[in-house]
């Protein structure tokens, strides 16, 4: 008997053709009849619906909230407005990154979405890391994501009042009657929305969102495709706990005020050696890759410089927006530069790729 847990739209999954596969120990939709490609581009240029639910979601409140964070997370937490939003990496002793996060400061609390695979770990962690603070899980929650270019004008048909949000600020809203927590943010490079909802109302708001022809649900297959033309890192694949922010090339998660001569620098778990990278470089950096080809270049795949393995890739496939295959992966900082061309093993063969900037895709939130 399977295992997999399953989200509060297992069952509207299933009755509109979805492939489901184990995820992260969940059982989740990785594309519908339309297919990954169709899917992807029907969310570059429309809206497509996800289903996020299996990601964690939790509460923090403490009376000193913010200073409490930044004591985990090398992120400026205290300089927020209540309703904003920030991307923040959960950080280990040795500077690697135990997750990444989205927090938005609300008027009483901090809303921490944290990934799947992780959340009951990140759980005990900030439980342990925050004994001044209550950190509970919002119970009984689904998450949708709803993203692309029209996704504004669908959801201001149901709340007109949710375009005044900007990118990385969220709010309460009612939707059909329902509370929700509503953020403009999303993991695809499009603009969009993230819906907190109620359990027991989830499939109500996501019927009537698909009700829309400019709406289509969408599966983790093109959530993968889109959030790698953003270059958007995938926990697990592009960044893990011997990841160091640094080598990440996510230098610009970590406000100036947290490094190195700061105001409020370090003291954070890992704060020496991300500090010490901020100021002298780290050994490897994460890279987009440029792929001579048509064939994708996939994760664990080898770069080489003439015959010295300089690399290895950690996320790739097809890019459906370009109609091309593309790739991510760390390389020595020495051949890291824009250009650089290297080659990748694949099974045996040689294929030529290059270095180059990202994203792939020009990212298009509204500011």
């Amino acid at each position: 008997m399977s295992t997999e847990k399953h989200t509060a739209l297992y069952g509207w999954h299933v009755a509109r053709g979805a492939k489901i596969v184990p995820f992260a120990g969940y059982a989740m939709p990785v594309q519908y009849e339309d297919g990954i490609v169709k899917e992807h581009l029907w969310t570059r240029e429309h809206a497509g619906l996800f289903d996020v639910s299996h990601m964690g979601q939790v509460l923090v409140h403490g009376a000193d909230v913010a200073a409490s964070l930044e004591r985990l997370l090398p992120v400026d937490l205290q300089g927020l407005a209540v309703g904003q939003q920030r991307y923040a990496l959960l950080m280990n002793a040795q500077g690697g990154i135990d997750d990444d996060l989205m927090l938005t400061r609300r008027a009483e609390d901090f809303y921490v979405v944290v990934n799947a695979a992780c959340k009951d770990a990140d759980f005990a962690k900030l439980r342990a890391g925050l004994p001044d603070c209550e950190v509970s899980w919002w119970q009984a929650r689904s998450l949708l994501a709803l993203q692309g270019p029209e996704a504004v004008e669908v959801l201001a048909a149901i709340e007109p009042a949710v375009r005044d949000l900007t990118f990385m600020h969220g709010g309460e809203f009612t939707l059909l009657g329902i509370p929700c927590w509503v953020s403009r943010s999303g993991y695809t490079g499009e603009d969009g929305y993230e819906i907190s909802v109620p359990d027991d109302r989830a499939a109500v708001l996501a019927d009537l969102l698909c009700k829309d022809p400019r709406v289509k649900p969408v599966g983790l297959g093109a959530r993968d495709s889109l959030r790698l033309e953003a270059g958007l890192c995938l926990y697990g694949n592009d960044i893990d706990a011997t990841t160091t922010p640094i080598e990440a090339s996510l230098i610009w998660a970590i406000q100036k005020v947290r490094r190195p001569g700061g105001e409020r620098a370090g003291g954070y778990p890992g704060a020496d050696v991300v500090g010490e990278q901020i100021e002298n470089g780290a050994p490897r950096k994460r890279v987009g890759l440029a792929i001579d080809g048509r064939a994708p270049v996939r994760a664990h795949t080898e770069l080489y410089l003439g015959a010295e393995k300089v690399g290895e890739v950690t996320s790739g496939g097809f890019g459906a927006t370009l109609n091309a295959p593309i790739a991510m992966g760390y390389v020595q900082a020495a051949h890291a530069a824009v250009g650089t061309k290297l080659v990748a093993k694949v099974r045996g063969k040689d294929v030529a790729v290059e270095v180059v900037a990202m994203p792939f895709v020009k990212k298009d939130y509204k500011k």
